[in-house]
């Protein structure tokens, strides 16, 4: 994983705006950054401080954010930001949000980096790496629920980790899912939408990124081995699949605690199906220490809530590259 290695000796504070990210990290980047801390917070080199996130009051917004330390890279800091529903009206991102770095050994700001891009492609590597890891060898179609802003960088970074040769779709609005197919398009497949038991029936790999306060994916449409991927429920309260799927499924998570939490867990917990010892970090498959899938016709599922590690892994290896290309902005503070 990227580290503070090649800015170590930069003694001013160096500034990364948002124009400049997509020119200097992509999927490939993204996805080496994010498996990287997955396997650190399982070996415990690093961990998450408590999620803040409240709505304030103000323009429908919700704000909060996101922290933690690796002791492995050194990576300290915090993601701020939040939702903003009125934003598109305002040629505006609604997702809004920049990653702080700090120096591990004196507590001095090191970084102030743009947040939306990265959030975006640390996401996207997140269910990536738990197809990488847990999804069937074999599988070749791979459904999508969602069609939102997110949805065509989860499409693009999911395609890279399976032999794929379809992709089939479901969105509320079916009109959206154009910006899947055109997607798809452009990596050479056919793309179809469908409805929900012919996805849960024929997809091999499913990626559910919607904000949802009721499950939408039900136990009954899933059949044969699958494996799903929540990447949407990152609050209390939200919910994209039905809690007796997660029960269901060998079920693993970024992290636990904001996976019962916050988490595509929390209601299952709730409702006593499924415990605490049940839940495993997909950090501990990478490592090696979990066998993960153990056969084709298995369901798995990975309950994505989204950590603070990720962002600063991103965030310091885009400062790597910028103070590398030369567009690092350094300023006294």
């Amino acid at each position: 994983m990227a580290g503070f290695g090649t800015w170590q000796g930069v003694l001013s504070m160096i500034i990364v705006p948002e124009k400049e990210i997509a020119n200097l990290i992509g999927r490939a980047e993204s996805f080496d950054a994010v498996e990287a801390v997955f396997a650190a917070m399982a070996s415990k080199d690093a961990y998450n401080f408590p999620v803040i996130r409240e709505a304030i009051g103000h323009a429908d917004a919700l704000y909060g954010f996101k922290s933690g330390f690796d002791r492995k890279s050194l990576a300290l800091g915090l993601k701020s930001g939040g939702y903003w529903p009125g934003n598109e009206a305002k040629g505006l991102t609604n997702h809004q949000s920049t990653v702080i770095l700090f120096d591990a050994d004196t507590g001095k700001v090191k970084a102030l980096v743009g947040g939306n891009l990265l959030t975006a492609l640390r996401t996207a590597a997140a269910s990536a790496v738990s197809i990488k890891h847990l999804a069937p060898q074999s599988a070749k179609v791979l459904g999508m629920i969602g069609a939102g802003h997110q949805s065509a960088f989860q499409l693009r970074a999911a395609l890279e980790q399976r032999d794929f040769e379809k992709v089939i779709g479901w969105n509320r609005n079916p009109a959206k899912l154009s910006n899947l197919q055109e997607v798809a398009k452009q990596a050479g497949l056919p793309f179809e939408a469908v409805e929900l038991d012919q996805l849960g029936r024929d997809a091999d790999v499913i990626i559910s990124i919607v904000s949802s306060q009721s499950a939408i994916l039900k136990n009954a449409h899933v059949t044969g081995g699958t494996h799903i991927a929540c990447m949407g429920t990152d609050t209390k309260g939200k919910q994209e699949v039905e809690a007796e799927l997660v029960a269901r499924a060998t079920t693993f998570t970024d992290e636990v605690a904001q996976a019962i939490s916050i988490g595509e867990c929390q209601h299952a917990i709730a409702d006593g199906s499924l415990v605490q010892g049940d839940i495993t970090e997909l950090g501990a498959v990478i490592n090696g220490t979990h066998s993960g899938r153990t056969s084709e016709d298995e369901v798995t599922l990975f309950d994505g809530t989204g950590v603070g590690l990720q962002d600063l892994a991103v965030a310091s290896a885009v400062v790597d590259l910028a103070v590398k290309s030369g567009v690092a902005i350094e300023v006294d503070f």
